[in-house]
């Protein structure tokens, strides 16, 4: 069986205080029973954070790393500085970096790698534009961002990833894809890893990351293939999330 996981991206949003909250209302007798929950705030937050998760059932995450290090790049962070905050998790070719900060296939692979080399688990985003889904390319596009990255991992690397599908076109518009249509390119991301390891399919985790809310998660987390979800705004209102999380368990 595969543990559902679900993971609150905040983007350049959230506070101290929002933290504290969140520590509070999960704390470890009231979390969801048998799902993985993690918080991936601004960096800034990080060590507020890590003190305020402590003895609860929230694991930590960051949005982004830098895959070198250290050295000398201003404004960046490393993964071996993320481990020192208590950082499980990692967001790794979000959408959003990929269109607003033009992160290529080869940059999201070595994000990828550096998280693994420090033992963070990377969460590899992949997506279609609405231009492409109206081309029928959506199969096209997911599996070659999926493909360019797995295909050149080590077996035990590929067991470390969690692969998170976030069609664009439904990030921040209000619109979702259908249940079918969500289930539908999961199957083909658990089929296309089938192809290197049956194993390695069945075990992989797979998010939906395409505003996903309280009210439309129970039926996307009851789709066989789909594993938990990679929430946005709704990730910011405590009742929001936590149904969420309920609706995983």
């Amino acid at each position: 069986m595969r543990t559902p996981l679900i993971a609150g991206n905040w983007k350049m949003n959230g506070s101290v205080a929002l933290i504290n909250e969140f520590g509070q209302a999960f704390s470890a007798a009231v979390s969801p029973k048998g799902v993985d929950i993690v918080i991936i705030p601004p960096f800034p937050y990080l060590d507020a954070a890590r003190l305020a998760f402590e003895g609860t059932g929230l694991s930590l995450g960051a949005q982004t790393l830098n895959p070198i290090h250290s050295g000398a790049h201003t404004g960046e962070v490393s993964g071996r500085m993320l481990k020192e905050f208590a950082v499980s998790y990692v967001l790794v070719g979000h959408s959003e970096r990929r269109q607003l900060y033009q992160e290529s296939d080869d940059q999201i692979f070595a994000r990828l790698l550096a998280a693994l080399s420090v033992d963070i688990t990377p969460i590899l985003c992949v997506g279609e534009s609405l231009e492409e889904r109206d081309a029928g390319r959506t199969m096209d596009v997911v599996l070659r961002q999926v493909g360019h990255v797995m295909s050149r991992l080590e077996p035990d690397q590929r067991k470390q990833v969690v692969i998170a599908y976030e069609p664009v076109w439904a990030i921040g518009t209000g619109r979702t894809a259908s249940p079918e249509q969500a289930q539908e390119v999961m199957a083909g991301i658990r089929a296309y890893q089938a192809g290197f390891d049956k194993g390695l399919a069945e075990q992989l985790r797979l998010l939906y990351g395409g505003s996903m809310n309280a009210s439309n998660a129970a039926e996307l987390l009851a789709q066989p293939d789909i594993d938990g979800g990679l929430v946005g705004g709704a990730s910011l209102k405590i009742d929001d999330f936590y149904a969420i999380c309920q609706s995983a368990g």
